[in-house]
């Protein structure tokens, strides 16, 4: 792919470290690309990331998180590859992993990732961990994404509810992140209704964006202290996307922002068009027009000489009568001119890459995040 300087979509990031004190481990990247010389089609790639561990491992590993994905997607052809992503996520698990296995420090260090792939208007999508992935469209916010933690799966069992699980002693401990000791699979459900089987989900992936869509990447920071609704109710309300996602930082702070907090949005315009859709032939009338004439002329010319065989009949005809003199001749026949006809021949019209990052726990540990 080729590296251009402006997206063909809009885009808006915020991050903060929130208000604990805590250094900001989360890291994001956004890219915009044509797909070659060629073919000018235009490409968004944005990764987010939220690292796990203590001192600063989470930060380094969300820094490897999204540098390698970012450079692993950015040397392919631009074609959306479910081996690209496996590929480009399981090459930074491993680098995690092994810069982890030299410094004590860092040792237990991970990261979640979140991963939106647009091409033209198709979006693709991947994760790994809780990091989420929303699509607002009109007056509805869906969660594209399912999250990878505990409380998800007791969610999914029926054991808790989502609001028992906000508040959860496990609510920070996931079951896939990038550095663990067996690479993770990232997951490609992309789900666009509830309750959606994974087959489904696996499906729509390329599904086209709409005119005024919003998607919103973001780290658990935002979503375990805001509602989906509010998320919405804010993007909605707030006059472009840079205002927007201020004030889903600054809403989450406002709840105790006990967590790093990033958002970032990315929003298709009201005048966007589809670069790849095939375009709309043009109306050519004249064909029809001249085929109408020509054919009203025919019927016409097929009157004439009906009506030429009809005169001719009643005037040679012998009438019969109780007179024995001939009647006058009824009609007086006159010579016809055929009208002759040109045709009119028929023609046919021609018709930036913006700065890195998600929370989590390992789950080989179970460790709650503090």
């Amino acid at each position: 792919m080729i590296r251009t300087s402006r997206a063909h979509l809009n885009v808006e990031a915020h991050t903060h470290q929130g208000m604990t004190g805590k250094n900001n481990e989360d890291r994001f990247a956004v890219a915009s690309f044509h797909v070659s010389e060629k073919d000018r089609t235009p490409v968004l790639f944005a990764v987010l990331a939220d690292g796990i561990g203590g001192h600063k491992g989470g930060e380094v590993a969300a820094e490897l998180a999204v540098n390698h994905i970012m450079q692993s997607v950015a040397k392919g052809d631009g074609k959306f590859s479910r081996h690209v992503i496996e590929q480009a996520v399981n090459e930074a698990s491993s680098a995690i992993a092994a810069h982890s296995a030299t410094n004590d420090n860092l040792k237990g260090m991970g990261a979640t990732c979140a991963i939106a792939w647009i091409i033209d208007n198709k979006l693709h999508t991947a994760y790994v961990g809780d990091s989420r992935i929303y699509l607002m469209r009109g007056g509805r916010i869906q969660q594209l994404t399912v999250d990878h933690s505990w409380v998800q799966e007791a969610i999914d069992k029926g054991i808790l509810t989502p609001e028992l699980a906000r508040e959860h002693p496990n609510v920070h401990v996931i079951r896939r992140y990038l550095g663990s000791t067996v690479p993770p699979e990232p997951d490609f459900r992309l789900n666009l209704f509830d309750g959606e089987g994974a087959h489904h989900a696996e499906n729509n992936q390329g599904v086209e964006l709409q005119p005024n869509d919003v998607l919103l990447l973001c780290t658990d920071g935002l979503t375990d202290l805001v509602w989906n609704d509010e998320i919405l109710e804010v993007v909605r309300t707030k006059p472009n996307l840079k205002e927007a996602s201020r004030a889903l930082v600054n809403l989450a702070n406002e709840r105790g922002g006990h967590d790093n907090i990033t958002v970032l949005l990315i929003g298709v315009p009201a005048e966007y068009r589809s670069k790849t859709a095939p375009k709309k032939r043009k109306s050519n009338w004249l064909p029809w027009i001249i085929g109408t004439v020509v054919g009203l002329l025919l019927l016409l010319f097929a009157a004439s000489i009906l009506t030429f065989n009809l005169l001719r009949r009643l005037g040679t005809a012998t009438p019969t009568s109780a007179f024995s003199a001939p009647l006058p001749a009824l009609v007086t026949e006159t010579p016809l001119i055929r009208p002759t006809f040109t045709l009119i021949p028929t023609r046919t019209a021609s018709p930036n890459a913006i700065q890195s990052t998600a929370t989590l726990t390992p789950w080989p540990t179970n460790t709650v995040r503090p």
